[in-house]
């Protein structure tokens, strides 16, 4: 296929570029800056220039293409309008998709949340819907729903769409700004790693190159309206997370009550991610698109010390 990758500079599109190359597709990258475009180069994609903004041009992008992959989203927008303000900017984006798309049978795959069907007090298979959003989720990662909602609905209109959901943590040895990165920075500052109450709440991670081998996949043969989950790790407890980066750092692996104060104390913005569990399953996702997790798991991952540079 010739596939349109939106965010093919960014973590995941790094990597699902380069995968949908080796595999025989054409690939061309949205680029916003001479840098950008040097990247898209670089990973052996051609280069189109625009931005996230440029509604007219992704249409034309996507009419062009056989195929979108779309894992690009307004960061800038987080600072002052936090997660609202992003879904409401890519809200628009995928409808731009859907237009251009409609009535074709072409894929469009997007980057989801593997916390968007919420807690179930059991493990999230692939058939659990995103939940609802509405006013009163405001300011919370239940807004972004609303995207992956919209996404799966284009099925009506005769698009082959999917949502791909990314585990909590997505890691590799080029993971700058992800999960990880920030929980060893937090632990750093205080001087010690925190685990909320117990820390048996449950968290999973994904290898990036394993989920950009399941974008592909979803590009190739996932039916209309369908999600799948970029899941390595069916459940970490997170205390054993905090103790592997504890055992790096040389630090102690501490409880953080579960307390109104204790715990955005500690966590700040992170309070309302790190204290949930996200038990999830990849079943579906590995019988129907033969997707099989090679790479090493989110603890072999912190042993090989790439997170934990020298001096």
């Amino acid at each position: 296929m010739h596939v349109f990758v939106a965010g093919g500079t960014g973590h995941s599109g790094s990597y699902i570029i380069p995968e949908l190359i080796s595999a025989g597709h054409e690939v061309t990258g949205l680029a916003r800056s001479d840098a950008s475009a040097a990247a898209l180069s670089a990973l052996g994609a051609k280069v189109r220039r625009g931005d996230l903004q440029d509604l007219d041009g992704l249409k034309e992008a996507a009419a062009d293409s056989d195929g979108v992959i779309h894992v690009a989203h307004r960061q800038d927008l987080l600072p002052s309008g936090g997660m609202d303000a992003v879904a409401a900017a890519e809200l628009p984006i995928m409808l731009a998709y859907g237009e251009a798309l409609a009535g074709t049978g072409k894929p469009l795959v997007t980057a989801g949340s593997i916390g968007s069907p919420g807690n179930l007090r059991r493990p999230v298979t692939e058939n659990d819907p995103a939940l609802p959003s509405g006013e009163e989720h405001k300011g919370t990662l239940r807004a972004r729903n609303v995207v992956e909602r919209t996404v799966i609905d284009l099925a009506e209109q005769g698009v082959r769409s999917s949502v791909v959901r990314i585990a909590n943590i997505a890691h590799s040895t080029t993971d700058r700004a992800g999960f990880l990165p920030t929980l060893i920075a937090l632990a750093k500052e205080k001087g010690f790693v925190g685990y909320p109450g117990d820390g048996a709440n449950l968290w999973n991670a994904v290898h990036i190159r394993d989920a950009a081998a399941l974008f592909r996949l979803a590009l190739e043969k996932a039916p209309a309206g369908t999600y799948w989950h970029a899941v390595e790790d069916r459940g970490i407890p997170f205390r054993a997370i905090a103790e592997a980066i504890a055992d790096r750092l040389g630090l102690p692996a501490v409880s953080v009550p579960d307390d109104a104060l204790m715990t955005p104390g500690y966590f700040g913005f992170l309070t309302n991610i790190v204290t949930q569990s996200y038990p999830a399953s990849n079943l579906i996702t590995r019988r129907t698109l033969g997707w099989e997790p090679v790479r090493p798991g989110l603890l072999a991952d912190l042993n090989n010390g790439h997170y934990f540079p020298a001096g």
